[in-house]
């Protein structure tokens, strides 16, 4: 039959690097030698270097073992989390809309009421898709104009299913913009004997996909994807000088990490520090009286 060898990043890219070391002698910096290594080789079949969706992967389950060791063996921390990850977890680029593209963009949707609200909330918000088309008038308090993240929607073997959110963190209240609770007001008025509990946003995500490509289209901006204007809501807020903490507990990201992957989009901060570091250097400089 022949011998089977295992093939498993596992197998192939750390047992052989740290076999000879226990897991508790595997300190943070022989996690980055080994990272470096891997990047250095490469693909030795083709010559090429591994993607970073690839390098992300391997790290994982490196990081994936010392996870299961501090949990159930006593290992004090995890090196690979301290070493931090080689990578990225994805090869799609993060595009997003400014402002001014959105507007444009959000006035030719005017002649499709259902659509424009859905956007508005979409941009605004920065609800994932799933949370939008499982809203229901239940979820809005246009008294206080906070909007309930509680539930997502999706279509699975041609029906519709409601679900708890992604993550725990999703659960969320979100502050609309004042405009913006006065457009849900208007919306809810014009659908006729709609339920508490039923959907107002009653379309399909291929359906959504389809006005997004309309829309970018009559508006002349770059076709962008749904999830995008989730980006363009987090860079909106982040151009606004609003902290990734803040916007993290806005968003629903459930570590701070997820946030600081946008951290190429907050404004450099170096010179204010400076003239503030200058601001409190004078204060506590002597005025040259002598109170003596």
């Amino acid at each position: 039959t022949g011998v089977q060898t295992c093939a498993l990043p596992i197998c192939t890219k750390i047992l052989p690097y740290f076999k000879d070391k226990r897991l508790s002698e595997i300190k943070p910096k022989d996690v980055i030698a080994w990272q470096n290594t891997i990047m250095e080789k490469g693909n030795e079949k083709t010559g090429k270097p591994y993607s970073p969706v690839y390098l992300k992967t391997v790290h994982n389950q490196l990081s994936a073992i010392f996870n299961h060791a501090v949990r159930y063996y006593g290992l004090t921390a995890n090196p690979a989390a301290k070493a931090g990850n080689m990578g990225k977890e994805t090869n799609k680029e993060m595009s997003f809309w400014t402002k001014d593209e959105y507007l444009k963009f959000s006035e030719v949707m005017m002649d499709k009421p259902q659509s424009y609200y859905a956007f508005e909330v979409l941009y605004w918000c920065g609800i994932r898709e799933g949370e939008l088309l499982a809203l229901t008038p239940a979820d809005f308090d246009l008294e206080k104009g906070i909007l309930s993240i509680t539930k997502s929607y999706q279509r699975l073997k041609g029906r519709d299913v409601i679900t708890e959110p992604k993550t725990p963190k999703s659960v969320r209240e979100i502050r609309m913009p004042d405009f913006l609770t006065e457009e849900i007001r208007d919306y809810l008025k014009s659908l006729y004997g709609v339920q508490p509990d039923e959907r107002i946003f009653d379309m399909t995500k291929s359906c959504l996909h389809h006005e997004m490509d309309r829309g970018a289209k009559e508006a002349g901006v770059k076709r962008i994807r749904i999830h995008d204007l989730r980006h363009s809501h987090i860079s909106l807020l982040i151009d606004m000088g609003f902290s990734a903490v803040a916007i993290a507990d806005r968003v629903g990201h459930e570590s701070i990490d997820i946030t600081y992957k946008y951290a190429h989009l907050f404004p450099s901060k170096q010179e204010e520090m400076a003239d503030r570091l200058n601001a409190e250097r004078k204060d506590g400089e002597p005025d040259g009286t002598d109170n003596g």
